[in-house]
């Protein structure tokens, strides 16, 4: 798999190449050109495709698992319309799910918080604001933002957040620095349901469960209709499977809290 230091020692050793073959002979002008566009390729795709692990290590998955388990994780909420459909569909199906909570969104929904606790299910940071510019944040920023969301976090359940989920799932040397000063690990996903674009439910659902497998993380978003939809179809696909959906400190055996 691609990382960003091995990309750029590789990148410098091109550049280099590239100095030394202009120097004893003519290189031309497009030559340099392609090499910076596909340096720039590589490095845009790896910041947005967190389970290359391009910039930082995410855990997206655990194949190793012995138990018949998935993790259906939810993003951006917590949603006061939203949720509780989300909640009152785990609970039918007795299946427990992990909420990266924004911030602001959980200051104003204290009760919601708690009652996601106190049904089983985990939660994880998902940044302060998540704003859209989050990915262009310097590490101070991020690290900021983090923490914050922990103090809210921590004031409302008493728990102190050691799991994030980067907004968007951008990664980047500033966020990688970030984490180190805040201890958080940071999780991925390895099926992505794209449940915020204008895809059907009917294909949003295929996607998820098209060779799903034990050890999978589904990444969902409870802020739409159209999710809580999904959510009905993919837990009844489960059960002829034999697959649980658990917390994913338990899928992947790590702590949640500190």
């Amino acid at each position: 798999m691609l990382r960003f230091y091995t990309i750029n020692a590789l990148a410098l050793v091109v550049f280099f190449g590239l100095l030394l073959a202009g120097f004893f002979g003519d290189v031309p002008a497009w030559l340099y050109i392609l090499f910076v566009l596909i340096w720039i390729l590589i490095t845009a795709i790896g910041s947005f495709q967190i389970k290359w692990n391009y910039h930082l290590q995410s855990l997206n998955h655990n194949f190793k698992t012995s138990e018949n388990h998935i993790s259906i994780t939810f993003d951006d909420g917590p949603n006061p319309i939203y949720t509780p459909k989300v909640l009152s569909l785990l609970k039918e199906n007795n299946a427990k799910a992990t909420f990266f909570l924004i911030g602001k969104k959980a200051e104003k929904q204290p009760d919601l918080v708690r009652q996601i606790l106190s049904e089983g299910h985990a939660i994880g940071n998902h940044s302060y604001s998540h704003s859209k510019n989050f990915g262009f944040f310097s590490s101070e920023n991020v690290a900021a933002e983090l923490k914050r969301t922990n103090s809210i976090l921590k004031e409302i359940t008493g728990k102190e957040l050691k799991l994030f989920r980067p907004p968007f799932g951008v990664t980047n040397p500033n966020i990688k620095k970030a984490l180190k000063t805040t201890g958080h690990l940071s999780i991925g996903w390895s099926k992505r349901s794209f449940d915020t674009t204008s895809l059907s439910e009917k294909r949003i659902v295929k996607r998820i469960t098209s060779n799903l497998k034990k050890g999978d993380i589904i990444l969902l978003h409870d802020s739409s209709a159209k999710t809580v939809a999904v959510l009905e179809q993919l837990l009844l696909t489960l059960q002829p499977q034999k697959l649980q959906s658990v917390p994913v400190d338990r899928l992947l055996e790590i702590e949640a809290y500190a």
